[in-house]
């Protein structure tokens, strides 16, 4: 069984007991957090598609640990200008644990 459901924007892929990288959320470790804009769920036979979300259905979700990305690296550049910046940036995410899927 599983389930696609949209989270701040983006869509993930969500079975039991899987670990899944979403941005950051301002949790406490260990929280449970309840997801009801669930795009689509498949319990293997049976899909159920929402328009745009599936009646009654749900992910609920154990907040396990904040991390930090690699840096990226950012070079603007204007030739003849004297023109050139550099700059980096870490995107922050949330590991989150699906512990269900409700339908």
């Amino acid at each position: 069984m599983y389930a696609l459901f949209e989270y701040k924007g983006k869509q993930y892929k969500a079975e039991k007991d899987a670990l899944v990288q979403v941005d950051k959320i301002d949790a406490e470790e260990g929280a449970t957090i309840e997801i009801d804009s669930v795009l689509l769920v498949s319990d293997g036979d049976k899909v159920s598609v929402g328009t745009p979300y599936v009646n009654g259905a749900k992910v609920s979700v154990a907040v396990e640990n904040s991390i930090r990305d690699k840096k990226v690296l950012v070079f603007k550049y204007k030739s003849k200008k004297d023109y050139h910046r550099f700059i980096g940036h870490r995107q922050e995410y949330t590991n989150v644990r699906v512990k269900d899927i409700i339908l």
